[in-house]
This record gives C-alpha cells, structure tokens and sequence, in this order.
C-alpha cells in the first residue's frame, strides 16, 4: 500500500513538473491573435508591418496616382489607408501597386497583394476564384459624353457609337448586353478612354459612374456625365479565395466604418468632391 501511494506521488509530481514547463514554455511563446490560426494573413502582415494593396491608378477620387508628387489619392486609397492603420499602427504602413482589371484574379491567386481595393465589383463568376468582402461601396453604370454632344441621353442611344470601356470589366458585359449595337473600344486604361473622347476619336465612354465622375473632375469643361444610369454594380475588398479568416476580419472593420463615421469622412473627401449621392453609395450596415 506504501509503494501505490508513492508510485502515485511521484506521477502527480512528474505531471506537475510538466505543467509547469508548459506554463514557462506559453509564456516565452508569441501569441496567436484570437480567430486566426498561425500564419494567418494577418498575421503575416502585422510580422511584416506592411499592407500591399492592389489598386488602380487612372481613376481619379478612387485610385489615382498623382504625377506630380506620386501620392496615391481616392476613395479606394483612404480605405486601404484606414484597414493598414488597424493591423499596423499606422495608416503609412501601406503598399500599393497598381492593378488592371484583367489581372485582379492573378495577382490575389499568386500572392503577389494581400488583397485588392480597386473599384472590384462582386460578380458570381469573380467570387468563383478569390473571397470577397461585403461590400462597401454601391456604383451604378453611366455614360461620359463630349460636353457639347447632345445625341446621347442614354445607353439605347449608343446604337452606332463608339463606346470605350476597360478590358475584363463588368461594364463590357454590360455594354455588350445592353447595347449590342455599339462599337466597343476595349482598352487597359480608362485615361485612354478620355484622350480618345476629347479628341474626337470615340462617342462616349461607359463604366461606373464612379469612375466616370472622377473621370470628368480632370477636365470638368470638356466633358460631362449623361445621368442616366443602368446596371448596379456592388464593390467588395478582394482576397484569396480560402482566405476565411481575413475575410470576415476585413467585414467586421468595414461594419465599423459605415457605422462610426469613417467610411462618411472618406468619402466626403473623396467622390463627395464631385458631388457624388453618399445615400445612394452608401451600403447599410
């Protein structure tokens, strides 16, 4: 009997012993952020320090790369801005490169950003291959015509037109679908788009009225928006598409923006300048 309740003694001690190493060994040990498992996303960017953010930089007041100073201003910077300022400390802590339409996909596929903001409208098929927030920002299309042209009032009238859009954008599909008699120039850049338009060279230009609006805000005399929209477009945060963790980290700060003012005070610096409907682009949360 004195041999069980020794034999039992030294296991009780040898378990504690092992305890107590566990307990050392937790506290030397970086902690894992709640909700996401290690090498998470997040957590690989707050090991980094940095936030690399696909976006666009032809889109004046969404993601516009100024040649003056190389700043990169609009509504869809601010935003990546406000996400960077939330894992890091710092809204500085941000990279950005810049992104085509057609390429979106590829660069979240392979890595190359930790996630896209640039003017990414959710679609069935996009959602096939990366994960998307919900959305943050509402968009419908438009049409930007010469400001001297009266022949357009809407998208029945491009019928014989020469209509310019982005390659790999939903406003194609739109376009082909709406108006299949239009001649469709599908370029990379939407400031080809206006050169083409100013000059003469094409009718009209079709794309989010986002877009559009910033677009007419670089030569407010020349051009101006029809106002007659068609075809709602959803705009979302694009990331990998099993990516779960990051995703729903990245829905609950874009509830905290809608809701405590911040979304409203980027976009009052931003597409409120061109005298953009904050009630109509605003998602409710």
């Amino acid at each position: 009997m004195r041999r069980a309740r020794l034999a039992a003694g030294v296991v009780r001690a040898a378990l504690a012993a092992v305890a107590a190493a566990l307990l050392g060994t937790a506290c030397t040990e970086p902690t894992v952020a709640p909700g996401f498992p290690d090498e998470s996303t997040r957590q690989r960017i707050e090991r980094r320090g940095v936030l690399t953010v696909g976006i666009k930089f032809d889109h004046p007041l969404f993601g516009f790369k100024d040649p003056t100073n190389g700043r990169i201003t609009g509504f869809d910077a601010d935003l990546a801005r406000l996400v960077a300022k939330d894992l890091t400390g710092s809204e500085r802590n941000v990279r950005f490169i810049e992104i085509m339409p057609r390429d979106r996909e590829k660069f979240i596929q392979q890595g190359l950003v930790d996630m896209i903001a640039a003017t990414y409208s959710i679609t069935p098929q996009r959602a096939a291959e990366v994960g998307f927030t919900d959305p943050y920002y509402y968009a419908d299309q438009d049409i930007l015509v010469r400001a001297d042209d009266t022949s357009i009032r809407g998208v029945d009238d491009l019928a014989g037109k020469r209509v310019c859009t982005a390659a790999g954008s939903t406003s194609e599909n739109q376009l082909r679908a709406r108006a299949p008699r239009a001649h469709l120039e599908i370029v990379n850049s939407y400031s080809e788009c206006t050169h083409a338009l100013v000059s003469g060279r094409i009718d009209a230009i079709s794309t989010d009225d986002s877009i559009l609006l910033g677009l007419m805000s670089l030569r407010p005399d020349s051009v101006r928006l029809v106002g007659r929209t068609f075809g709602r477009e959803l705009y979302g945060i694009g990331v990998r598409r099993e990516d779960h963790d990051f995703r729903r980290y990245l829905n609950g700060l874009i509830t905290q923006y809608l809701r405590d003012g911040r979304w409203d005070r980027v976009f009052r610096d931003t597409m409120g300048i061109a005298g953009a409907d904050p009630d109509r682009a605003k998602p409710a949360r």
